[in-house]
């Protein structure tokens, strides 16, 4: 039974290792990089490799991955495929992570742990 603390009920040890599972992927900055490109709008993977830095082969992979994963959907347009997230909330997520990071980069606890090689 979930404990309830201070008016919150603890998450069921699924959601929290689909959460853990979905933090997991997000943890390759490669990945990162896309879920952020993808958060400011849909792409193909042509253009997502061209602004993401990385090989057509391994972007394609790292997207099978988080559409296998449901972070990421895609559509055909034509002969291409459009990659698009349709969660908010993961886009929110992902908005604030680089986001704050972002802001308090520089002396940052953030900064620090890059820092000490973590």
């Amino acid at each position: 039974m979930a404990k309830v603390v201070g008016g919150f009920q603890d998450p069921s040890a699924q959601v929290l290792a689909d959460a853990a599972a979905a933090f997991g992927l997000l943890a390759s900055s490669a990945r990162l990089h896309i879920m952020w490109a993808l958060s400011q709008g849909e792409s193909d993977v042509t253009h997502l490799a061209d602004r993401v830095g990385g090989a057509l082969p391994a972007v394609s992979q790292h997207l099978a991955k988080l559409k296998l994963a449901g972070l990421v959907r895609a559509r055909r347009e034509g002969r291409r495929q459009v990659y698009y997230v349709d969660d908010p909330d993961i886009v929110t997520v992902v908005r604030v992570m680089v986001g704050q990071l972002t802001a308090r980069e520089t002396g940052s606890p953030a900064g620090r742990l890059r820092e000490a090689g973590v």
